[in-house]
């Protein structure tokens, strides 16, 4: 498989969780979807103008969450499916994009038709997918050729006041430099691409962005009262931001994109 070698080396690391512990994480995700809209950042869209290949006209979209990636499908004028396992996050995603087609299941069990789509993209949730059962599944719904987009956000870790703020929002999805995800042998030519880009935010609005990580969803109310003590101590006395003052938050997207290989893998 080819990896672009100025934006990333060979090797596996990255989250590996359990599927228990996948499960048990994923499960904090099935309410609160308004919060998750408001607060989550958006992605870039030089993300999903690199993903496309040319003449791109279907789309599905899974672990799609409230839709911050799907929108960036259907300002592109595709027909666009959407799926995801939180019927809370969904009903924010259908308010705000009424036109796609949004069902409930996952990547190992999208519900989607054979062969229906010339793209199929999971932003920030690979790493709550079987990864080998998710591959098998996506491979079913696209078409010869078709190509799967795997997208995270993260913090810029580089930056020191960042890498700092990470650790006590407890960011733990934030990829070691030689990161590269499993995909299936159903995919060949897996190639990344980086962008950077910041988010202008309040220190109150950075906050309630650690409210929404999955850390500070399933944890206890003593836990939680920990990280925010913390992040107000960090942003209003360490660094020094006052209430309501602007911050840029800086953010790498990495996006992946991998071929469905022509013929089918031994089994």
């Amino acid at each position: 498989m080819a990896i672009s070698p100025h934006l990333v080396s060979g090797g596996a690391s990255g989250p590996r969780l359990h599927h228990e512990r996948r499960q048990e994480l994923g499960q904090s995700f099935q309410d609160g979807g308004e919060h998750y809209h408001r607060v989550r950042p958006g992605y870039p869209a030089d993300s999903v103008d690199w993903l496309l290949p040319a003449g791109t006209r279907f789309a599905a979209d899974v672990g799609a969450g409230t839709g911050k990636f799907t929108g960036l499908l259907v300002d592109r004028g595709l027909e666009v499916a959407a799926v995801d396992p939180s019927r809370d996050m969904l009903e924010q995603l259908r308010k705000t994009w009424p036109q796609v087609n949004a069902l409930e299941g996952t990547a190992e069990a999208t519900g989607l038709a054979d062969s229906a789509f010339d793209v199929v993209s999971v932003a920030q949730a690979w790493h709550w997918c079987e990864p080998l059962k998710a591959s098998t599944e996506i491979a079913r719904i696209l078409r010869p050729d078709g190509v799967l987009g795997l997208i995270w956000n993260q913090l810029d870790t580089s930056v020191p006041w960042v890498h700092r703020l990470s650790r006590i929002m407890h960011a733990g999805d934030v990829h070691k430099p030689d990161f590269r995800p499993v995909v299936g042998p159903e995919f060949v030519d897996l190639e990344s691409h980086l962008t950077a880009w910041q988010e202008t935010l309040t220190p109150a609005d950075i906050i309630e962005l650690a409210k929404s990580r999955s850390y500070y969803l399933r944890a206890n109310q003593a836990t939680r009262t920990k990280v925010t003590g913390n992040l107000e101590w960090y942003l209003y006395e360490h660094l020094g931001h006052a209430p309501g003052e602007t911050v840029g938050l800086p953010y790498v997207t990495q996006t992946w994109r991998a071929r469905k290989a022509r013929s089918a893998p031994p089994r």
